[in-house]
C-alpha cells in the first residue's frame, strides 16, 4: 500500500532565503514533485509536514497550495485538506480536447515562425525520444524526453501566451499523459506520429502539421481515457 506520508514519498531540503521569494520558491518544490510523480494523484499534503520539510511558515504553505489549486495540481477538500489533484473522466476528456486545439495552434505558430535550426532542433528531439523509448522502461524518463520536443516547440512558436497556457493544461493531464505512454507499444507509435509532423513542418505545410498533432493528441487520449475508464470510482 502506498504511503500517504510526504516523508516516505519526497525528500526535500528547506528551501532557501535568497533567489526567489518563499512562496515561490515552495510553489516551485510543489509543483515539480507533482509534476515528476514523487507526489501522487490523491496524495494529502499535510501542512505540518510541508512546514518541517520546507522549513518555512504556516502561510507561505497555504499560499503556495491556494497558488497550485488555482493551477488545478491540488485539490482541496472539505475535512481532508489539500490532495494532489487526479483528473476526473469528464474534466480529463474536455482537457484533451482543449490540448488538442492549442497544440494544434502551437504547430501552426512553429510553421510560421521558427527558423530552419529550431525545425532541425525539433527532428533531434524526436531522434532522442526514439532512444529514449528503446533504452528505458521508466516512464518519467521517456516523458521527460517528449517534453523536449515541447521545449523546441514552443520556442519556435515564439508566444508566451500559448506557452503558458500549454503548460497549464500538460500539467493537469501530466498522469494521463505518463498512463498514455507506459502502454504497450505506445511510444513506438508516438515516433511515428511526431516524425509525421515534424516531416509536415519541414515542408512548411502548417494545415497538415496542425491536422496531425491534434489527431496525435485525440490518440494519446483514446489510451490514456481508456485506463481511467478502467478504474473504479472512489467510495465515500
Amino acid at each position: 500500500m502506498l504511503s500517504n506520508s510526504l516523508s516516505a514519498s519526497w525528500s526535500t531540503e528547506p528551501v532557501g532565503r535568497v533567489a526567489a521569494p518563499l512562496r515561490e520558491q515552495v510553489i516551485a518544490a510543489l509543483r515539480q514533485a507533482i509534476l515528476d510523480f514523487q507526489l501522487t494523484p490523491g496524495q494529502r499534503l499535510v501542512e505540518r509536514e510541508l512546514i518541517e520539510s520546507l522549513g518555512v511558515s504556516r502561510t507561505t504553505v497555504r499560499e503556495a497550495i491556494r497558488e497550485l489549486a488555482s493551477e488545478g495540481l491540488v485539490t482541496v477538500v472539505p475535512q481532508r485538506g489539500a490532495i494532489v489533484s487526479a483528473p476526473s473522466l469528464d474534466d480529463a476528456i474536455d482537457l484533451y480536447e482543449v490540448r488538442a486545439s492549442l497544440e494544434s495552434l502551437v504547430v501552426q505558430r512553429f510553421v510560421e515562425r521558427a527558423s530552419q535550426d529550431q525545425v532541425r532542433r525539433l527532428g533531434e528531439t524526436v531522434d532522442e525520444f526514439e532512444r529514449v523509448a528503446h533504452a528505458s522502461t521508466e516512464v518519467r524518463e521517456v516523458l521527460a524526453s517528449k517534453n523536449q520536443f515541447y521545449v523546441v516547440l514552443i520556442e519556435g512558436a515564439a508566444s508566451g501566451a500559448l506557452q503558458q497556457l500549454l503548460e497549464g493544461i500538460q500539467a493537469r493531464v501530466q498522469v494521463l499523459r505518463a498512463t498514455s505512454l507506459a502502454e504497450s507499444g505506445r511510444s513506438v507509435e508516438v515516433v511515428g506520429e511526431l516524425r509525421a509532423i515534424v516531416a509536415a513542418i519541414a515542408e512548411r505545410d502548417a494545415p497538415r502539421a496542425s491536422a496531425l498533432t491534434a489527431e496525435h493528441i485525440r490518440t494519446a487520449a483514446r489510451t490514456a481515457l481508456a485506463s481511467l475508464q478502467a478504474v473504479p470510482a472512489p467510495q465515500d
